[in-house]
């Protein structure tokens, strides 16, 4: 039997200000589900994440989600996922969401958010990876941090293939596209 594509989703532990963030995290989990992928994810039942899991979930789709020990109780773990994964470290935790997965979404998020992006692309720019990143740049949240990747290239710390490692994504129907044309290309 082969296993169904894993899509790892970075997102908050909150909900954010604007219901576009929780629109967006609820669209992505019903696009999970109808593309029969596997949601790989943080394992949080609050924030975006919470959100993402429920609208998976709920739309049919089998769920990974891998959390340590120490953020059960401030995540609010959820227990009634497909697998559960719980790790010692934040640094498990990326590394089994990551070598779980087949792409990588990063909707809004914070510090945390932040962290997961930057490791997968540092990863990708090493060339430990070729998985594609996408950013959801849902209501242009991410645009200071494309401003900031710029101004890093600009600056001369990073080469312009930086922005190579990654693809920028303004609304959940262009990653379903995205998602679609790279899995039919892969079959």
């Amino acid at each position: 039997m082969t296993p169904l594509p894993s899509l790892c989703v970075f997102c908050g532990a909150r909900p954010g200000n604007l219901a576009a963030y929780t629109q967006a995290a609820t669209d992505l989990g019903t696009l999970i589900a109808a593309r029969n992928w596997r949601l790989v994810y943080g394992a949080g039942d609050v924030g975006l994440m919470g959100e993402v899991a429920r609208a998976a979930q709920k739309a049919g789709a089998a769920t990974l989600g891998v959390i340590p020990t120490h953020l059960m109780q401030l995540e609010v773990g959820k227990r009634d996922l497909s697998t559960l994964i719980i790790t010692e470290n934040m640094h498990e935790r990326k590394k089994v969401m990551f070598m779980n997965s087949d792409a990588i979404a990063v909707l809004p998020g914070g510090s945390g958010s932040l962290d997961e992006f930057f490791e997968v692309l540092t990863w990708a720019q090493i060339g430990l990876h070729r998985k594609p990143i996408y950013l959801l740049n849902i209501a242009n949240y991410w645009d200071p941090l494309i401003a900031l990747l710029d101004h890093v290239i600009a600056h001369g710390f990073a080469s312009p293939t930086l922005r190579d490692q990654f693809t920028i994504m303004p609304d959940i129907a262009a990653l379903d596209r995205a998602l679609s044309s790279r899995h039919a290309a892969a079959e």
